[in-house]
């Protein structure tokens, strides 16, 4: 049977001690602040500094590399975004048996948007964080092979996905799949702009209904942005606020074909990874294919 994609194991395991260890050695000035931990993902692990700041760790290769690009480009990207982002404000770098760099950001105060869903009148602003973002990127933007890229070099992924959830659920018929493959067979007619490249609702943050910031930019890359424009049918409930965000952002009829491919690549994985070992994320999918199905 094939496997899921679930939770990566840790290639190095990060606890509060090394933390604290590391913040009284590089930055003495933070060491008297509480710390305490508050997530782990994929890529990196997060612990609360004080009541203003949390450190970001990677937990694995891959997440160093992703930090990397958050220090060097977010603070360029920032202050033309409407909404915020948790831009690197101290560096650390490899000591004490740990190998990677690692950053010092401001804490967002909010849920994630899964469990505090944007309000119905947050669709034009959805489109215009990332009219603001969709700006052409620099030749030296970051290089992602999975995200901004076209859809039909991700079948592989999509069909193994498809393959492990055809012995699971009944989810994903036909209706699904015609979605997909419009996104696979639409032209690309926007590309090379910056893109946040992992737009699902645990990388948004909302207070009081009301959009805050995008976070984990570790995916961010020059591409086609139908990858982000997914997220209108992961993030708003219902259709006239994903109408309204549409109107809003303005595209071709090709890009939002590839956009709802998207959206539907996003719920072939995260079902996947949901049933796996996540039960947020199956949460996700399953009302994400509502939606694109409504």
């Amino acid at each position: 049977m094939v496997a899921a994609s679930k939770t990566p194991d840790a290639e190095f395991e990060v606890d509060q001690n090394l933390v604290a260890r590391l913040i009284a050695s590089q930055h003495p000035d933070l060491a008297h602040l509480s710390l305490s931990f508050e997530a782990s993902g994929w890529d990196n692990v997060m612990f609360r500094l004080g009541e203003d700041l949390a450190v970001r760790l990677p937990r694995r290769t891959m997440g160093a590399e992703f930090i990397h690009s958050e220090q060097k480009w977010l603070q360029g990207l920032a202050p033309r975004l409407p909404l915020l982002t948790p831009v690197p404000i101290r560096l650390g770098i490899p000591e004490l048996g740990y190998p990677w760099t690692w950053s010092i950001v401001p804490w967002i105060s909010g849920q994630t948007a899964d469990l505090d869903p944007p309000d119905a009148d947050q669709g034009p602003i959805l489109a215009a964080f990332f009219r603001a973002l969709h700006k052409p990127a620099p030749t030296d933007a970051p290089h992602n092979p999975v995200r901004g890229v076209p859809l039909a070099t991700r079948k592989e992924m999509f069909d193994k996905q498809l393959e492990f959830l055809s012995s699971k659920t009944d989810l994903i018929d036909r209706r699904a799949i015609v979605i997909w493959e419009a996104g696979v067979k639409a032209p690309i007619d926007l590309d090379g702009v910056w893109v946040h490249g992992d737009p699902h609702p645990r990388n948004v943050i909302v207070q009081n209904g009301k959009l805050k910031a995008f976070i984990d930019w570790g995916d961010m890359t020059a591409g086609d942005p139908a990858n982000d424009l997914s997220s209108i049918w992961m993030l708003l409930e219902s259709e006239s606020a994903r109408q309204a965000a549409i109107d809003a952002y303005g595209a071709s009829d090709a890009t939002w074909d590839r956009a709802r491919g998207w959206a539907m690549y996003y719920v072939v994985v995260l079902l996947a990874a949901g049933l796996a070992d996540d039960p947020r994320m199956a949460a996700i999918a399953e009302q994400t294919l509502q939606r694109l199905l409504a």
